[in-house]
């Protein structure tokens, strides 16, 4: 995952104090998306109730919990509001590294329900969005300006982390990344571990 963000290979951030390159222009609709995603409030009581409907599920499993359309254009539109957190800093890596297989999937996943593609099409086109109407969104667009911009954004994330952490996901990103698909506590886990036990190799 993390070396299909950069063409060139596995992802190498630049050294300190380098310079990076402003990303692309965006696609034409895709800042008012953006803006609407990290803005815009759902009506009122739709977010209560998607919270409700899933609370339910969780506490009544063997309930049936009836979904309406308003409340699966909703989702689609919640899942896409992950991708205003990639430019936190304080977003965990874990998190950013999920978002982004969640971006760049493989494309026979792109038709699926809940794909990053199906979330673009509903929440732009659907009557029933929470965001201004913006039509369809090129998704290849969208990842060009997402692709751009996350080296910077993994960057800042991974300059809140001991140097150690740094170092192997510079080195090995790969590596990195099956960890964290297997447990994605593993760094923080690591970082409380030698905090207390110390480093052997220091």
């Amino acid at each position: 995952m993390l070396d299909r963000i950069a063409p060139s290979g596995a992802w190498v951030p630049a050294p300190m104090g380098v310079q990076f390159m402003q990303p692309p222009a965006a696609p034409p609709a895709f800042p008012s998306l953006v803006a609407s995603l990290q803005s815009i409030r759902p009506a009122s009581g739709a977010a209560d109730g998607l919270s409700a409907a899933f609370q339910a599920a969780l506490d009544e499993a063997d309930a049936l919990v009836e979904w309406t359309e308003e409340d699966v254009v909703l989702l689609h539109w919640r899942l896409l509001q992950e991708i205003s957190a990639l430019a936190d800093p304080a977003t965990p890596l874990e998190e950013k590294i999920e978002t982004l297989r969640w971006v760049f999937t493989e494309p026979e996943k792109d038709t699926k329900p809940f794909s990053f593609v199906s979330c673009l099409r509903v929440v732009g086109c659907s009557p029933m969005s929470p965001v201004p109407y913006v039509g369809a969104v090129d998704p290849e667009a969208v990842r060009d300006y997402i692709r751009s911009a996350t080296r910077r954004w993994l960057r800042d994330t991974l300059l809140r982390y001991p140097l150690w952490v740094r170092d192997a996901v510079m080195a090995h990103p790969e590596w990195v990344e099956a960890r964290l698909a297997r447990n994605p506590q593993w760094i923080n886990e690591e970082v409380r571990r030698i905090a207390v036990e110390g480093d052997f190799f220091a």
